[in-house]
């Protein structure tokens, strides 16, 4: 089930949308922005906290306390309510178009009458939007463009909501009596960055305990079907659960099947045709004698058709299968082999706890290393100054080995601007132990002016990493239009590293992009980019991203040790460009 804290903090950003859907005051709908950033990344459970508790949390006045006291009592948040029957609800679904906020949203309503995408669809294909005010052709091609991937990831789910609730119902059908075993498969398994559904497998000889304890969920909403062997549901979110349950004989067979891609299990099952046999949910067989050769365990079918086990990332059929075949297949990189996070942010900026809260909980991670990297001046809502980062530094340094002996790193995150120019002079970068680069702004420019942009901070001798490349959020933004490749060549060269932003909402670069990057010879950070203490946590998907890339621990560099990240990390002194590193981590 979902979390409290993060259900209540998505009727808080209901309400800030609301609030300038409505024509209200945009500094009081940021607060509400703000404390539904802080309700979400709060480690604690808002349901064991009383007024005063709420108010302790970051960015929470009395006026948001009183809100979610009333909805933690009643269900319901009375002011909310009032803002929503002012405007459709399909109003406020256009603000999930890219690219298209409320003031677009309204106008759009107000002078048109438009109040659903498909009605905004209709109103661009049929002219209608011509003359709008600050709707010019180019604007009006963007607002299609993002219909168009509105309607591509319309049905699916990101990774983490996914996740969240996949782990939670196997926990639960884990314990179930008669239950062998039980794991999520499908894409979720795969860990690709949304799913349209979650596949559930569990080995049990009676499936009808199982069954019930799927539909007696409190988050059902619909049975879609319900027999011995497969249960479905779609739950109040609107994500569907398929529960299939095999006999235990059969657990490695079906979890092959029902993890790999298609592609992936036609040429599976094109390699066992090859050897006059015959693989399928139920075991791989002979042809000819029909005996069953195999089917228990994952490894033994792999065996059987002379394999070794493919990790579920990998099987996307993109080469793993030949790259098994001649033994060739990566050694991944785990989460357990990063020594350190180079992309974090705290409360002197627009992180929701203060340094030594997030070094703790770092520390906790078994880290040995560390960067803060809040945001400098030139993204002007977060009010950085020269001084404050300085005695930031100087805080860092203080605080250097005092949790378990983790060293820190003092960085920032600078802005590319739309020239490819960053934040500070090369005195003031000079001083800190690494800088992460990263757009925030002028998304629309041209293929041209992205690249030119970027390449430029690759080539900015202080500029230690990219930060989330191409600037998409999977749920609202579509990415820049940019010539990855000639950036990667340029990274590559000069030793600059590409983040792998593991936000779930970012996962940027995205799987194919990492491959490419990886081609060219570029290094990888993988950064939760954190704003909390929770968010510290999500370097899972980063490295799931990474595994899908098909990078190792040498491919990056928060595995590497202090000394060799280090080394990397002069890249200012060896004058912008040299070859990487190759020392031993």
């Amino acid at each position: 089930m979902a979390r409290l804290n993060d259900e209540v903090g998505a009727l808080l950003r209901e309400y800030a949308d609301l609030i300038l859907l409505n024509g209200g005051n945009a500094f009081r709908a940021r607060s509400y922005e703000k404390a539904a950033r802080s309700v979400g990344g709060y480690p604690g459970d808002l349901a064991h906290l009383d007024e005063a508790g709420l108010r302790e949390i970051p960015g929470v006045g009395d006026s948001t306390a009183d809100k979610i006291s009333e909805y933690l009592a009643t269900g319901r948040i009375e002011a909310l309510e009032a803002l929503r029957a002012k405007i459709p609800p399909g109003v406020r679904e256009i603000t999930n178009i890219p690219g298209v906020g409320p003031k677009t949203a309204v106008l759009l309503y107000r002078k048109l009458g438009i109040k659903s995408v498909d009605e905004l669809r209709e109103a661009a294909d049929a002219g209608k939007l011509k003359g709008l005010p600050g709707l010019g052709a180019k604007t009006v091609e963007n607002i299609r463009q993002g219909i168009d991937q509105l309607s591509q990831t319309s049905g699916r789910t990101l990774l983490n909501t996914a996740l969240d609730l996949a782990e939670d119902l196997v926990a639960e059908l884990a314990g179930v009596p008669g239950c062998k075993k039980c794991d999520y498969a499908g894409s979720l398994r795969r860990m690709r960055e949304t799913v349209g559904d979650i596949d559930i497998l569990a080995t049990a000889t009676d499936s009808a305990p199982l069954m019930a304890a799927l539909l007696a969920r409190p988050e059902v909403a619909q049975v879609i079907g319900s027999g011995t062997t497969k249960t479905s549901i779609r739950t109040d979110k609107g994500l569907q659960v398929d529960l299939r349950v095999v006999p235990p004989a059969d657990w490695g067979a079906a979890l092959i099947y029902f993890t790999g891609s298609r592609a992936h299990n036609i040429k599976l099952r094109g390699r066992a045709v090859k050897e006059g046999l015959k693989l399928s949910e139920y075991g791989l067989f002979d042809v000819e004698s029909g005996k069953k050769l195999a089917s228990r365990t994952e490894k033994e079918v792999y065996k059987a058709l002379d394999l070794p086990w493919i990790p579920p990332t990998l099987r996307e059929d993109r080469g793993e299968i030949e790259a098994a075949a001649t033994g060739d297949l990566p050694d991944l990189v785990q989460l357990k082999d990063l020594r350190g996070d180079l992309h974090t942010h705290t409360n002197l900026t627009d992180g929701l706890a203060p340094l030594e809260q997030m070094l703790e909980t770092a520390a906790n991670l078994g880290y040995a290393y560390y960067a803060v990297t809040d945001h400098a001046p030139d993204l002007v809502m977060q009010r950085m100054t020269d001084e404050k980062m300085l005695t930031q530094r100087t805080q860092a340094r203080d605080l250097d080995r005092t949790y378990n002996g983790m060293r820190i790193l003092h960085g920032t995150e600078l802005n590319i601007d739309a020239k490819g120019d960053v934040d500070w002079p090369a005195e003031f970068l000079a001083g800190f132990d690494l800088c992460v680069a990263s757009i925030h702004s002028s998304f629309g420019l041209d293929r041209a002016a992205q690249t030119k942009r970027l390449i430029r901070a690759c080539e900015n001798p202080y500029v230690n990493i990219i930060g989330h490349p191409t600037t998409r959020l999977l749920d609202r933004r579509q990415p820049i239009d940019v010539d990855l490749d000639a950036v990667f060549e340029v990274a590559a060269r000069t030793g600059t590293a590409m983040e792998i932003n593991a936000s779930p909402q970012r996962l940027d670069l995205n799987d194919e992009q990492v491959m490419a990057a990886k081609r060219h010879g570029v290094k990888f950070a993988i950064n939760s980019d954190a704003h909390s203490t929770l968010a510290l946590g999500n370097q899972r998907f980063g490295i799931a991203t990474a595994q899908r890339g098909w990078l190792t621990k040498d491919d990056v560099i928060n595995t590497w040790s202090l000394t060799r990240l280090r080394g990397f990390l002069r890249k200012a002194a060896a004058g912008g460009s040299r070859v990487h590193d190759r020392a031993p981590g």
